[in-house]
């Protein structure tokens, strides 16, 4: 006789582990069930799964939505998009965690999506990406906002930002550089900002050989005279991943395009440099873009230890 373990969870339902038999899937009995009902009672609140059509009016655009614990309905909160739209996966979560995201606690609603252009769907909804990571599949993205929207009217999508790392760096930047019209805030973190000079194995996967004018296209630095609304770039010195000159080189075409933004280099930092300093930054900047509140004046509030920025 032969017996196997069937886990299965979602963004929305903890961990439930039973013990089956392999010749008739018979269960022979439940070995462990998470207790959502203790973590409700804590005050941890489930994200939503929120499914809507894409641009091409018959694909289902997937993504959750995680919203304050004291959310009122009747009152409007700002949306705020973490992006990673590399084509090699999708990126939307599956499983089960109680930890809440950060930025729902200041007020702000999460939402991660997986636009066209991601993996583990079909060809045509993978191509999109080929020869244009400008498209992040922004214009899926963009028509979930609308439909959350006339779903739920706290959901204000007047009020949008945008944040994510290294190829999600660079979406989040294209962000404001694309679609402004929709996009006001964006943190791009050790981005990949020009696939020309990024590493060769993965950027030539997606944009192809030889070099043609979609690189260009496709550059957050030779799109940067088109920004728009408020930008923080975070990078690494030591950054192995992405070269920190990625983002030095688009510093540089938006000083020479007399744009405004906001910088903050880690020395020693890797990819995903910032660390609590970077977090505490971010969180900052949405709260003065997004929600036009003043953060504390942390400079007057003695640390309780010495903060690593790496």
């Amino acid at each position: 006789m032969m017996y196997y373990v069937d886990t299965c969870a979602k963004v929305d339902m903890p961990r439930v582990v039973k013990l089956r038999r392999t010749d008739d899937n018979k269960l022979l009995m439940e070995v462990e069930r998470g207790d959502i009902q203790a973590l409700l009672a804590a005050g941890w609140r489930p994200p939503e799964v929120f499914t809507a059509m894409g641009r091409d009016g018959k694909t289902d655009i997937w993504g959750v939505i995680y919203r304050p614990v004291n959310l009122d309905p009747s009152k409007k909160y700002p949306v705020i998009e973490s992006i990673y739209a590399g084509p090699q996966g999708s990126f939307v979560p599956k499983t089960f965690t109680a930890a809440a995201q950060p930025l729902t606690g200041l007020g702000f609603i999460v939402v991660q999506i997986d636009g066209m252009g991601t993996n583990n769907r079909s060809r045509a909804f993978h191509d999109v990406a080929f020869k244009d990571l400008a498209d992040a599949g922004f214009a899926d993205r963009i028509l979930w906002h609308k439909a959350v929207a006339a779903k739920y009217p706290s959901y204000d999508i007047t009020r949008v930002g945008i944040f994510g790392t290294s190829a999600g760096g660079q979406n989040a930047m294209g962000a404001l550089l694309f679609h402004p019209e929709f996009y006001q805030v964006a943190v791009s973190n050790s981005g990949c900002h020009d696939n020309r000079m990024d590493k060769i194995w993965w950027n030539e996967q997606w944009m192809s050989w030889p070099l043609g004018l979609q690189y260009g296209a496709s550059s957050n630095v030779d799109n940067a005279y088109r920004l728009q609304g408020k930008l923080l770039l975070v990078m690494g010195e030591m950054d192995t991943n992405v070269d920190p000159s990625s983002t030095l080189q688009v510093v540089n075409a938006l000083i020479k395009a007399n744009k405004k933004f906001d910088l903050l280099y880690v020395p020693g930092g890797g990819h995903g440099a910032g660390g609590a300093y970077g977090q505490r930054l971010l969180q900052d900047f949405f709260v003065h873009h997004l929600l036009g509140a003043e953060p504390p004046d942390w400079n007057k509030i003695p640390p309780k230890k010495e903060v690593d920025a790496n």
